[in-house]
């Protein structure tokens, strides 16, 4: 085997030179149980697939299914292998790549929306230009002392990225994200 070819650990040295990697969304609809997500999860790791968002949720209560949404990168075959994979996991009932779904439909993208908790230092002159960008931002004053405030902004991904950058200058604290939840537009369901 050539060298440049060797396995790496992880699953994307198969792709095909001419593939080029992208980040898709998943939703994965699976029985509310112990054990299903660290199965999920470990399909991931074990054949060296990245997650970049994960979040879970029970969503029909009645069913008890949950709701797994997933941003992954890689080529179209990586990707196509990560759905066949999935599907062949026995609590799993469902596996949309809803970016391919929203292509489909003549989207770009999926819905996708993310929520966070930034912790800013809030004293001094400081303090009204915090206020006046997280106002700037649609972000919401959660918490507030005389030395901090917890704002909560929600948005996509890049819009909390570009908070956070203008927000360091004047001390954030911490930051806490929920990860992507998405789903396409239209009528249908997943």
């Amino acid at each position: 085997m050539n060298a440049h070819l060797q396995p790496t650990g992880s699953a994307y040295f198969i792709a095909k030179e001419t593939e080029k990697a992208e980040n898709h969304t998943l939703s994965i609809l699976v029985d509310n149980e112990p054990g299903v997500l660290a199965r999920v999860i470990g399909l991931f790791s074990g054949r060296g697939y990245n997650i970049e968002s994960l979040t879970v949720s029970e969503t029909e209560h009645q069913t008890h299914l949950s709701r797994i949404t997933i941003v992954t990168r890689g080529t179209p075959h990586v990707l196509e292998q990560i759905k066949a994979q999935l599907e062949r996991i026995v609590p799993v009932h469902r596996v949309v790549d809803l970016t391919v779904r929203a292509a489909e439909l003549g989207h770009d993208r999926p819905i996708e929306r993310e929520v966070a908790l930034v912790k800013v230092s809030g004293d001094g002159e400081s303090r009204a230009e915090t206020l006046r960008l997280a106002d700037a931002f649609h972000a919401k004053v959660i918490d507030a002392t005389l030395e901090h405030f917890i704002l909560e902004i929600t948005g996509k991904s890049s819009k909390i990225d570009q908070f956070i950058a203008i927000m360091k200058p004047l001390g954030v604290i911490e930051v806490c994200r929920t990860g992507i939840a998405a789903m396409n537009r239209g009528p249908q369901g997943m």
